[in-house]
This record gives C-alpha cells, structure tokens and sequence, in this order.
C-alpha cells in the first residue's frame, strides 16, 4: 500500500501563489508516476499535473501550462506542485495520487490506484 500526505493549501489572492506538497510513503516501489488532480464542488475531479518518478518528465494540461509547475524530489519520496498567477478558477480541492498510468491515462484518475485526502486551494479575487 502507498499512503500520500499533502500539505501547502491555503488562501491566496488572484495573481499570487503556492506551492503543494505531497509525501509518499508504504510500498512506493509499485508506482512510477505522481499526479495531482483538483476538485471543484459540482465538478468532476479533473487533471491538473504528473511527473514521472525515474526521469521528471512532468504532464500538464492546457488550463495550467505555463503557471503550475510539478516536481519531485526522489531522495524524499515528495511531489511538489508550484501553482503561480493563481486564479478564482483555480479554487478546488487538490488531490495528489500515485500510480503507474501509460499513455493518455496519466491525464485520468483511471491511472492512478493511491489517493491523499485533499488539500483545499482557495484563490479570493
């Protein structure tokens, strides 16, 4: 089992930033990839960012490209999420997941089997 730990939410005026973290810990071994997912109520969970484990390579769709940026630090098995030039559309909860997704399910919650409980962003304008 993988246990993941986000922190870093909080309350930002639109335009400023934050910046998510996520800790993995149990059996890490079994997944290859770290995603964040958000939530907004009434929404359906949409993709927001996932990084590869064994060499970076972040995924990002167009709604944030440009202002979020993923990364990992492997020594601490941690994701962090670097989230600028926020705006009120930006407001959700934020769900970091683990797993070993290919193709066009790193985009999906479908490629991800381990969840953290959710950190909630609240961007004001």
């Amino acid at each position: 089992h993988v246990q993941l730990v986000e922190s870093g939410g909080g309350l930002v005026q639109a335009g400023g930033s934050l910046r998510l973290s996520c800790a993995a810990s149990g059996r890490t071994f079994r997944t290859y990839a770290m995603g964040w997912f958000r939530q907004a109520p009434g929404n359906e969970r949409e993709f927001v960012a996932a990084i590869r484990w064994s060499d970076g390579r972040p995924y990002y769709p167009d709604s944030v490209k440009g202002r979020f940026t993923i990364s990992r630090d492997n020594a601490k098995n941690t994701v962090y999420l670097q989230m600028n030039s926020l705006k009120p559309e930006d407001t959700a909860v934020y769900y970091c997941a683990a797993g070993s997704p290919y193709g066009s399910s790193y985009y999906t919650k479908s490629g991800y089997a381990y969840w953290g409980q959710g950190t909630q962003v609240t961007v004001s304008s």
